[in-house]
């Protein structure tokens, strides 16, 4: 079996903030970062990474498309309904709070994928395919369904969590990835990401380590779509007018 390169993006907003990117090839981490930064550094990370040929995912946790003006999309919406009682809904993207200059990064992330190296945005994933498809994700419910959870981790820095509850969910996160090495399919070779100590780390390179372990979830999330096809892929919304896609919840629980 060929098995595919999976590449995650915890794409950030702005090009001013980092955005993290991981490479699973046949499930083995053999890449990551929480330090990119521009489009251009982006796109050059994905290049050192994706091979001549043979299938490949890319699933990127931001908006692909954004139709609407205002508001929030449908897939934002429908997601949210389904994911509300474990506090995993999703963001409301619209172009008014996203666009710069007119533009929508994931859009024009998502056209350069398709011109130089013929990503085609897909969802469900088939399953293992020979294409290379690019699709968008979030880690918060893909949290809750791999790890079967009842609420989301809680490491992001928010008012009333206190610094030990961080390190103490970051590291809940760390060995919940750990432990899918014997999930189906594994996640291997994640060892040096998830063996960092977070409790020693602080402002900008902690959220490194945060931008690496998101993209991770996303990169991971690809591979299962494309190991276990859409049987096991929840999608909200439609490709045409933004979606998102979550492992089947039933899966691993």
């Amino acid at each position: 079996m060929n098995e595919p390169t999976c590449i995650g993006l915890d794409l950030a907003w702005g090009q001013r903030n980092r955005t993290g990117g991981a490479v699973l090839v046949g499930g083995r981490l053999v890449a990551w970062t929480g330090v990119l930064t521009d489009d251009a550094a982006i796109l050059d990370f994905i290049a050192a990474h994706l091979p001549a040929d043979g299938p490949a995912i890319v699933a990127i946790d931001a908006p692909l498309r954004v139709p609407n003006l205002t508001g929030r999309r449908a897939c934002d919406h429908e997601l949210s309904l389904a994911w509300a009682r474990y506090e995993a809904g999703a963001y409301p993207a619209n172009r008014t709070l996203l666009a710069r200059n007119g533009e929508i990064r994931g859009e024009v992330l998502a056209a350069a994928l398709a011109e130089r190296w013929g990503f085609v945005q897909q969802a469900p994933i088939p399953q293992r395919g020979a294409g290379r498809h690019l699709c968008e994700v979030f880690p918060h419910p893909a949290h809750v369904a791999l790890f079967g959870l009842e609420r989301t981790l809680k490491y992001k820095r928010k008012p009333g969590r206190t610094p030990a509850q961080i390190v103490a969910e970051y590291r809940r996160y760390q060995t919940l990835l750990g432990a899918l090495a014997t999930a189906t399919p594994p996640l291997l070779d994640a060892e040096p990401l998830l063996a960092i100590d977070v409790a020693a780390r602080r402002g900008r390179a902690l959220r490194e380590v945060e931008e690496a372990l998101d993209a991770l979830t996303c990169a991971y999330v690809g591979w299962y779509a494309w190991w276990h096809g859409p049987a096991q892929q929840l999608v909200y919304g439609t490709v045409a007018e933004g979606h998102i896609l979550v492992p089947d919840p039933i899966s691993n629980l």
